[in-house]
């Protein structure tokens, strides 16, 4: 690779002169120096310095078939010496999009059965937006336009998917939102429940806020309810079991459509290929992206279920789509992703043994470090509440600051983690094993140990 040719400090002065990095402090990110990731093989990444690091967080919650997959690289390669690109806009299709379009309707939910195709979460949240919207249209309700979201909610950096989230520093930055969303509270009960109120009646009130938002819009006015089924980049908040089932029940009765952002979830993350089959959620739309390939690829879809995509396909031409949909090489590089999760029981192995072995190690061995308030998790997610106080959950102020100082020693000992508001977060690769995240627990308890004193001095 050219890019060897040149050392650490070259790599960085070119990036600190030209490169805008997504969500960064760039003051803070060029007086730091930008850390240069030039390899990585398996759960783990290298930089320029050669040092290693596990990862803990599947590169951007999405290397679920961990690194250095020589398969998706020859698939990749193949498909770009036999048809590099072709578009899907003139009555075309090419057998990489027609056999993932199968191969993706037969993994999801019964009622889904259309493939809509994207190259990012932010994209395919867009498209799910103007789909449901039209399909209102097309229903002779035009005036059905209104989509509830939740607060802390990520759908994307997209305008409309900005507007459609519940990130509050995002709209801050965004100008004038977009109309016709309207945010409610999150399933968050760590913070939002009340004295005594216990998880199951807070999961129905937290449900509640749904129906009370449709009802003062008016059903009439309401296109969809839209929400990840644990909300991740809004700090791996996981609703209790009363929540989704509530949440359909309300869906039905005012005939408001659901819209599931699996952007993160889906493809293995909750032990299942998507987190609706873990949660016995029954949705209209679902977004996926990251995961679908193991990011080896840019790619994201909407899954259409049968009653839109059924007007959709009856009624004339639906004008809308990107250069980029059903990239072959993508698709190519999704299909063999695909073959590895199953092929290698990753699901299977994150529902029955990772999956409560990283969550029962977590809780034996940090549950009860003094900067811990919570630590829970679904699969192979997991979220550490980070608190001055146990009892009385009082945050470290500024708010923000206690959680980075546990990423920063956690990464300066080597793994991977993020920090979001005052949560720790992991998302590894599926790939994982129980000795894996016993190196992972130890990481982030002396990363903890090292910050509570910095916190204390």
């Amino acid at each position: 690779m050219a890019y060897k040719n040149f050392s650490t400090e070259q790599l960085q002065a070119a990036d600190n002169a030209h490169h805008l990095h997504p969500f960064t402090d760039h003051d803070e990110l060029r007086s730091q120096g930008v850390r240069v990731v030039t390899n990585a093989d398996g759960n783990y990444i290298y930089d320029s310095e050669g040092n290693k690091i596990l990862d803990g967080m599947a590169g951007l919650w999405c290397v679920n078939a961990g690194y250095g997959r020589e398969e998706l690289a020859e698939a990749a390669y193949e498909q770009m010496k036999e048809l590099a690109y072709y578009n899907t806009f003139f009555k075309t299709t090419h057998p990489a999009v027609a056999l993932l379009s199968k191969r993706i309707a037969e993994l999801a939910p019964p009622n889904i059965n259309q493939v809509f195709y994207g190259a990012s979460g932010s994209e395919s949240n867009d498209t799910a937006i103007r789909t449901v919207r039209h399909y209102w249209a097309l229903e002779g309700k035009p005036e059905k336009q209104i989509i509830i979201s939740r607060n802390d909610a990520y759908h994307g950096s997209t305008i409309a998917a900005v507007s459609m989230g519940g990130m509050g520093a995002m709209h801050g930055q965004l100008g004038p939102m977009l109309p016709g969303f309207v945010h409610v509270m999150a399933p968050y009960a760590y913070e939002l429940a009340e004295a005594g109120e216990s998880e199951d009646d807070f999961g129905l009130r937290a449900a509640k806020a749904v129906e009370d938002a449709i009802m003062e819009a008016g059903p009439e006015n309401v296109a969809a309810f839209v929400g990840e089924p644990i909300q991740g980049a809004g700090g791996v908040k996981i609703p209790p079991a009363t929540y989704w089932p509530e949440i359909q029940r309300i869906c039905k009765k005012y005939d408001v459509l659901l819209m599931i952002d699996e952007v993160i979830t889906g493809f293995g993350r909750t032990g299942a290929w998507f987190a609706c089959e873990s949660m016995g959620i029954e949705p209209d739309t679902i977004t996926v992206a990251k995961a679908v390939t193991s990011g080896y690829q840019p790619l994201s879809a909407v899954l259409v279920g049968d009653r839109i995509a059924n007007t959709l396909a009856s009624n004339g031409e639906y004008y809308h789509g990107y250069t980029y949909s059903g990239h072959p090489v993508a698709c190519a590089v999704a299909l063999a992703n695909i073959d590895i999760i199953e092929r290698e029981g990753l699901i299977d192995r994150v529902k029955n043994e990772t999956g409560p072995y990283l969550l029962e190690k977590l809780k034996a061995e940090i549950g009860n470090h003094p900067l811990v308030g919570e630590i829970r998790g679904f699969g192979l997610l997991a979220g550490i509440e980070i608190v001055k106080d146990k009892a009385t959950k009082e945050r470290f102020e500024p708010a923000d600051k206690a959680a980075g100082i546990v990423r920063d020693h956690s990464i300066n000992s080597g793994m991977m983690m993020r920090a979001v508001g005052d949560t720790m977060i992991l998302s590894p690769p599926l790939i994982w094993t129980k000795e894996t995240i016993d190196e992972a627990v130890e990481i982030a308890k002396n990363a903890l140990n090292t910050a509570a004193k910095e916190l204390e001095a």
